[in-house]
């Protein structure tokens, strides 16, 4: 795909901290880290985001991803990793390829998540379960 940045990366057009690899993903460094060891997984084949990935290519960058967090904790000692994946403008997504960020994470790092998890109402709960069930 033009104009993709990741595609330039598959392809070798622009050059890329690559620390894993395989014939579906390619994991590399994040050139802007939440923390030491940041990384990036993404499928070989383009796919714009979470809806458009294939069932082979997400398991693939999952199981990419696990490979990166077990480097993070094995190598840097990281003491957790936070996965993340953005579909879509309002989640955050920038650039339009699938990908998932391995975060390792570390005793007294500076990085919050966004949302501080609280009980929710167990009547809204079940409603939003309705609705996905399709009940």
């Amino acid at each position: 795909m033009t104009d993709c940045l990741f595609c330039s990366i598959v392809a070798g057009e622009i050059p890329a901290e690559v620390i894993d690899e395989d014939e579906r993903t390619i994991t590399f460094m994040d050139i802007s880290p939440a923390t030491r060891g940041h990384a990036l997984v993404i499928p070989r084949q383009h796919s714009s985001d979470l809806y458009e990935i294939s069932t082979l290519d997400l398991e693939a960058c999952v199981a990419a991803s696990q490979r990166a967090a077990l480097l993070a904790r094995d190598r840097l000692g990281a003491d957790g990793v936070n996965l993340l994946n953005s579909c879509q403008p309002h989640a955050w997504q920038t650039v339009f390829h699938f990908h998932i960020h391995v975060i390792p994470r570390y005793e007294g790092d500076p990085l919050q998540l966004p949302w501080l998890p609280a009980a929710g109402s167990a009547d809204a709960i079940a409603e939003a379960a309705r609705v996905l069930r399709g009940d």
